[in-house]
């Protein structure tokens, strides 16, 4: 039976590593068996920091709610809980994108909100 070499699969390993890390500092770029650590913890990072970027956005959508409707002599439960009540369903990110950029549109939810909250 013929010896088989198995330096090509390795070397290419270590290339796609190396060619991964290629921003990375000091040995986290040079060494190879920094490199690879640094890049397994890069890449948990990255698949954890995935889902942890959907709650950044809804916590700061919710503060720019909060913060329009607050100007207007109204809370961010109390506007929640009144378009609620009046039927009206859109989402946070929605919301927030009337609130920075159509103050008049948002000012006429927040007067619907306020209308079916004193019912």
């Amino acid at each position: 039976m013929a010896r088989i070499k198995r330096g090509v699969g390795g070397l290419k390993h270590r290339r796609k590593v190396m060619k991964l890390v290629k921003g990375f500092r000091a040995a986290r770029r040079r060494n190879y068996r920094v490199a690879n650590e640094a890049l397994l913890k890069s890449m948990a990072y990255a698949f954890r920091d995935r889902r942890v970027r959907k709650r950044d956005f809804r916590s700061l959508w919710i503060s720019r709610i909060n913060a329009a409707a607050r100007r207007q002599g109204l809370s961010y439960s109390l506007l929640v809980h009144g378009l609620k009540k009046s039927g009206v369903s859109l989402n946070r990110k929605a919301l927030a994108d009337l609130a920075v950029s159509d103050h008049k549109a948002f000012g006429a939810l927040l007067d619907l909100a306020k209308k079916a909250s004193q019912k």
